[in-house]
């Protein structure tokens, strides 16, 4: 074996693997390429088969009017051959969630049916109780007698099914997605139809409080995984007939549910036009939650900044909607997407608006500067240290120079270490399960810390500078904000260590003029700073609620007052309404 040989056989395992190893790479392996082949040619003549059918039952049905059209499907009136269609559409009996029960509904004379459903999402309870005890013994009481076929499906939705929620489906591929859903099909024999009985009842967890966006003053309901639950909390709040909510499937496999919720005569036509096209236009196979469909519909899905807001707060997804915007729920996620946003919403909180109005502006302002400091503290360090020393005081600099003297590293390279430190300390401390994570990452900061201060490898003030930015990027409320401005605090690093307070100057004007030219669901990121569109106070100040009598312009609402102009008409220190005015 020569030396390229042995080359081969070390960055390559494969070449010297013997063919009864097991590998997923194609091998040539007759069986397991036939067997797959099979697999694929049975999937398309399934498909093959149910569209011939339904163009078959299109042709018969051309000039029979509009609803002979709606009803040609690609079902069978014989009963076994649907049911024999379902075992091979969900590959029975390999498959084990798929649940067939064949039985004779109690009619004279008695009807052969069948109910399929999927087992672990739909409810038992009701199939038995609702659905099969109807059909096998109620049909004997009461003395039915229908004719088979449509007739039979008439009485069977009409007089023995108790189900609150029943609907008719012609197509195999209708009723598969209602199976999929939890739902329970019903198939009779001599009709080539069949009924969706609701019995969905996919596992879920019960609401809890908030995890990231944790209040002290407030309500502390969460949405949760299952969409109806979130969309139900926002109705709980909003209790207007406008409140629209339209049910849209994106992925091809995955079939996930998006609840796209807005109030009708408030939010703009254009924008819910503009956000159910991006949803329709998203061709994937798999959307798991509102993390991976946001890249999907946003303007910018390449910016550090988020031009999409994600809320887990039920009142903070019912403020959004009365101020016209779009709530989109994904299933399975407990996050909802509001479009649009902009920056100044990822400062605020709900807690603003549940505490008096200077209490809620103060917290604001404090975040203003958290989010500075986190931003500018260490570059404005390292240029003042490296490139500008005479700003700082004599005792001061005099005080700096002393406590950097025995660590034998360039400051810009102890400040990097100290960041990269803290972050690992951060993600670990997310990552470490249960109670233990934040204890954890308490004791880590201080050992290491101390113990890097006592080597000599960092001087205390670059503690004290990474202490405080770190501090301050955890003050930011919005999750992906703060992972924004992280990054963006290393590269503003980087410019500052090239060129001092002139890059620090060039990172922040190039950072204002990207931001300004950002975009979210065709409003200005910065907006009302930028693009001026109307009046809008409630965005670093926020006023007294009785003073915020119109929607934000930016909106452009089709509704622009939610109140009066003077509502505390009470109040004798108020200005009274001109009654002339009238009401």
């Amino acid at each position: 074996m020569n030396v390229w040989d042995g080359l081969k056989r070390l960055l390559d395992p494969s070449t010297t693997m013997s063919k009864d190893t097991f590998s997923l790479e194609d091998q040539g392996h007759p069986p397991a390429s036939a067997e797959q082949a099979a697999h694929m040619v049975a999937d398309a003549r399934i498909h093959t088969s149910a569209l011939l059918t339904r163009l078959d039952r299109l042709a018969q049905a051309a000039g029979q009017g509009g609803e002979a059209i709606r009803q040609a499907g690609d079902l069978s009136a014989n009963l076994d051959e649907n049911v024999n269609h379902f075992k091979e559409l969900f590959r029975h009996p390999r498959n084990k969630d798929l649940i067939v029960r064949e039985i004779t509904i109690a009619t004279v004379p008695p009807i052969r049916a069948a109910l399929l459903f999927m087992e672990g999402i739909s409810d038992k309870q009701i199939i038995n109780g609702y659905i099969l005890e109807p059909l096998m013994l109620l049909g004997h009481e009461l003395r039915l007698s229908p004719q088979p076929g449509p007739a039979a499906v008439d009485l069977v939705e009409q007089r023995l099914l108790t189900g609150n929620q029943v609907s008719r489906h012609h197509d195999v591929s209708s009723l598969a997605e209602a199976m999929l859903a939890g739902d329970t099909v019903i198939l009779l024999d001599g009709a080539a139809v069949g009924l969706a009985v609701e019995t969905k009842d996919p596992p879920t967890r019960s609401v809890s409080d908030p995890k990231v966006e944790q209040v002290i003053w407030g309500p502390n309901d969460a949405f949760t995984e299952a969409w109806r639950v979130n969309v139900a909390l926002v109705r709980r709040r909003l209790k207007d007939p406008r409140l629209v909510t339209e049910i849209l499937t994106v992925g091809t496999v995955s079939q996930t549910y998006v609840g796209m919720m807005y109030i009708d005569t408030i939010a703009p036509p254009l924008l819910v036009a503009e956000v159910k096209r991006r949803i329709e236009a998203i061709k994937v196979d798999v959307v798991n939650g509102s993390g991976t469909l946001q890249p999907y519909i946003d303007d910018h899905p390449r910016s550090l900044l988020p031009t999409t807001l994600m809320t887990e707060r039920p009142d903070r997804a019912a403020a959004y909607l009365s101020e016209g915007h779009v709530v989109l729920f994904v299933d399975t996620s407990p996050h909802a997407i509001i479009c649009p946003t902009t920056f100044w919403a990822l400062l605020q909180t709900a807690e603003d608006y549940y505490l008096r109005w200077p209490f809620g502006t103060i917290l604001r302002y404090i975040r203003a500067g958290a989010l500075i400091i986190s931003l500018v503290l260490p570059s404005f360090y390292i240029a003042m240290v490296n490139y500008h020393p005479e700003m700082i005081p004599t005792e001061l600099m005099l005080f700096l120079a002393q406590s950097r003297e025995p660590v034998p590293m360039p400051a810009v390279v102890e400040l990097l270490a100290m960041e990269v430190v803290f972050e690992l300390i951060r993600e670990a401390g997310a990552r470490i399960p249960g109670v233990i994570g934040p204890t954890v990452g308490l004791v880590a900061s201080l050992v290491l810390g101390q113990a890097a201060v006592e080597a000599r490898i960092v001087s205390p003030i670059m503690i004290l500078v990474v202490a405080v930015t770190g501090l301050a990027s955890f003050a930011l409320p919005n999750y992906l904000a703060g992972w924004g401005i992280r990054t963006l605090r290393f590269m503003l690093l980087m410019l500052t260590t090239v060129l001092g307070f002139m890059g620090l100057a060039a990172g922040l004007h190039t950072l204002v003029v990207y931001a300004a030219s950002l975009r979210s669901f065709g409003i200005a990121y910065l907006t009302p700073v930028v693009a001026y569109a109307g009046k809008a106070q409630d965005v670093v100040y926020k006023p007294p609620l009785y003073k915020q009598e119109e929607r934000p312009g930016y909106m452009h609402s089709l509704n622009r007052r939610r109140q009066r102009e003077i509502v505390r008409t009470w109040d004798p220190r108020s200005p009274q309404p001109d009654p002339r005015q009238g009401g």
